[in-house]
């Protein structure tokens, strides 16, 4: 947890939940890892802003998570939600849980399927690993202590990548241009810096991080201005800084990203959680 001064927001979100993190770096590169425990009494409600990283949560209660997506409503004890899921809806009560945020470029051999059969969805870890999954859910279960979770989950993940499929150097080296360039690269000049066509990047992108590499960098950009949002900064600043034409097209991202305009997107909890990791 960073040791800043909170916002009446993230206060609010620090009453509410316990907030735990390694204190170490991952063993694999595109690996974050969280732990989060809601310590009040009443049922969650919140919904998860779209980021752009394939993310996987293992509930470790007794419970579940109540997840409502465009195609229906889901109850899970873990969940694995691709890039770009859209805005998740998540309910439940007394939860506990780990949460591993993956780098596209390394989900494919840490998950054993494609960023690209994952766009829009949200998926159990069992259909992704199968009978390995509720396994590990309860070795997690299991373990003393959060720093205990966190070296169980980042072993096995490293595990994985070992065996796993990479992708292309140059799908990796375009992701990590638009990630440093906070989605404000052009993608022609992408393609020219690796030697493809345009049509050749699009393909080999799409299929190996889920999602064409103009959707990831405007995705990367809407995190970027959103967090800012979030923090109480001045929306046409942010606009401005952050590449947009001007404030009507930071809005018209956000609606399309989350269903929420920006003003009600940066209340949400979700948001205040993540930032105070």
């Amino acid at each position: 947890m960073r040791s800043t001064r909170y916002s009446a927001r993230e206060r609010e979100a620090v009453a509410r939940w316990d907030v735990a993190r390694p204190p170490w770096p991952s063993r694999t590169a595109g690996v974050s890892l969280a732990g989060f425990r809601d310590r009040s009494a009443g049922p969650v409600d919140m919904r998860a802003v779209p980021h752009p990283a394939v993310t996987l949560v293992l509930e470790l209660g007794d419970g579940s998570l109540v997840v409502d997506t465009a195609t229906g409503r889901q109850q899970l004890t873990s969940l694995v939600a691709g890039l770009g899921h859209g805005a998740l809806h998540v309910r439940g009560e007394n939860i506990e849980c780990v949460e591993v945020r993956l780098s596209p470029v390394v989900a494919y051999a840490l998950l054993g399927t494609s960023p690209a059969e994952l766009e829009h969805v949200v998926v159990s870890l069992d259909d992704l690993w199968g009978r390995g999954a509720p396994r590990f859910r309860e070795q997690l279960s299991e373990a003393r202590s959060w720093q205990d979770r966190f070296a169980l989950t980042d072993a096995l993940l490293a595990c994985r990548g070992e065996t796993g499929p990479p992708v292309d150097l140059q799908v990796a080296w375009c992701w990590d241009r638009i990630v440093g360039s906070r989605g404000r690269v052009r993608i022609d000049e992408l393609a020219a810096e690796v030697g493809w066509s345009r049509k050749r990047l699009w393909s080999r992108f799409r299929a190996q991080v889920g999602l064409p590499p103009k959707r990831a960098a405007k995705l990367v950009r809407f995190d970027h201005a959103v967090h800012r949002l979030a923090a109480g900064e001045d929306a046409a600043r942010i606009a401005v800084d952050s590449g947009y034409v001007d404030q009507s097209h930071l809005h018209r991202d956000v609606l399309e990203f989350t269903g929420m305009t920006p003003a009600t997107m940066a209340r949400e909890p979700g948001l205040a959680v993540h930032d105070i990791t």
